[in-house]
């Protein structure tokens, strides 16, 4: 679900803009972010793409048969009317 490599790289990023001689700090300040980051990301309700491609297929097949439903009651309603 959380790519660790995506916090490993972010939490670099955060690192390298900070100044050479605060490095002690910066490494500090990279583990704390990362565990930040996780804690946080772990929090989020989210669900991994392939379950939201599973789920979007299920509602592309839902909304067909709805429409195929709809169009059947149509035609039942019209009977009805017609009599």
């Amino acid at each position: 679900m959380i790519n660790a490599k995506k916090i490993e790289e972010i939490a670099k990023q955060v690192t390298d803009s900070i100044p050479a001689g605060l490095k002690d700090f910066a490494n500090e300040m990279e583990d704390k972010t990362k565990v930040v980051l996780q804690r946080k990301l772990s929090q989020l309700d989210v669900v991994t793409r392939e379950e939201f491609d599973v789920q979007t297929q299920v509602l592309i097949k839902t909304r067909t048969k709805l429409t195929e439903l709809e169009a059947k009651v149509a035609i039942l309603e019209a009977q009805i009317t017609a009599q």
